[in-house]
């Protein structure tokens, strides 16, 4: 299995909560009452997109400087 690396984006959402989403994968982000939610919500949606990739034989993106 290989691995891979990206950059996510975590913010405050008004009222409360975290918003959270990766800029090299176009449709990535989600919410979540705290930052732990936030990143495990952000992991699985990253591999459930990776998954999709792969089965549409579609190249994966990949930071530069990782």
């Amino acid at each position: 299995m290989k691995l891979y690396t990206f950059r996510v984006i975590v913010e405050p959402e008004e009222p409360k909560g975290y918003y959270g989403f990766v800029p090299l994968l176009k449709g990535v982000h989600t919410y979540g009452g705290t930052i732990q939610e936030v990143k495990k919500n952000l992991k699985e949606a990253i591999v459930c997109h990776i998954q999709g990739l792969i089965k549409d034989n579609e190249t994966i993106p990949q930071e530069e400087e990782a």
